[in-house]
């Protein structure tokens, strides 16, 4: 939705999308803040995470999800709340927690805790039978390594296990993962991990400008990004399209281009 047809500018699919989608992350914003959320970008947003465990503490959480889901926005809590049960023996309550509060979405992850991942691919199995699943490859440790190899062998697996994205790990600081501890883009990991693995099928999670500028740089307007803060998808959406100076010059004919 444009209130101006500009030429020049990138093609983006609607909602509902494969490409091009973006993931916000709500870590507590208030029932007014979530209306206007949606009242102002929710035509921009496919995916709205309530982060790590921020829903077990959330005042109004079913009013809050109903905003979300009545503004066509798919809603999951954050994995870091499914490890937490899990860890616990928990996983039928688990379950009974997606239904009581009327999410349509899951996401999977062991970025907390060790998990074997043919057990986390029969979580995906399962869940995807009523969910739509985003799985999450990558530790939220800085001092776990995974080898390239590793992380291409699980999204290729939790794919076929069931999972609509999968999400490539960098937490809300944009500094474990994929990133290098300076929050700069692990350039061999991002490009032998897209070499393998189709692109439209990962979510790279780009919580800062700067990465979210590389990745468009690096693989066009319709990426799929997330860990969105709130107030950051509107600008996003102008990075998309070469509407900020940051990729400004990225979608236009060369004839227009200034060096």
């Amino acid at each position: 939705m444009l209130n101006y047809n500009l030429p020049w500018l990138p093609e983006r699919p609607a909602k509902p999308r494969k490409t091009g989608i973006a993931m916000v992350m709500d870590k507590g914003l208030s029932i007014r803040e979530a209306e206007n959320l949606v009242s102002v970008a929710g035509h921009l947003i496919d995916f709205l995470k309530l982060g790590f465990g921020t829903s077990m503490i959330t005042n109004n959480l079913k009013e809050k999800i109903k905003i979300y889901r009545d503004g066509g926005i798919n809603v999951y809590f954050g994995g870091t709340l499914f490890e937490a049960f899990l860890i616990r023996n928990l996983f039928d309550d688990y379950r009974k927690y997606l239904e009581k509060f009327g999410v349509n979405a899951v996401e999977i992850s062991d970025g907390s805790m060790e998990m074997d991942n043919q057990d986390k691919c029969d979580y995906i199995n399962k869940l995807s039978q009523d969910y739509i699943v985003l799985s999450e490859v990558g530790s939220k440790d800085a001092g776990v390594e995974i080898s390239n190899e590793e992380w291409i062998l699980q999204m290729d697996s939790e794919i076929k296990a069931g999972s609509f994205k999968v999400i490539a790990e960098a937490r809300e600081s944009g500094t474990v993962g994929i990133y290098k501890a300076d929050g700069k883009a692990n350039i061999s990991l991002i490009n032998d991990i897209s070499a393998k693995v189709p692109l439209d099928s990962i979510i790279w999670e780009a919580p800062i400008k700067s990465q979210q500028v590389w990745f468009i740089k690096h693989f066009g307007a319709n990426v799929n990004l997330g860990n969105i803060a709130p107030a950051e998808i509107i600008p996003l959406e102008t990075l998309r399209l070469g509407l900020r100076g940051d990729t400004f010059m990225q979608f236009l004919p060369d004839d227009l281009k200034q060096s």
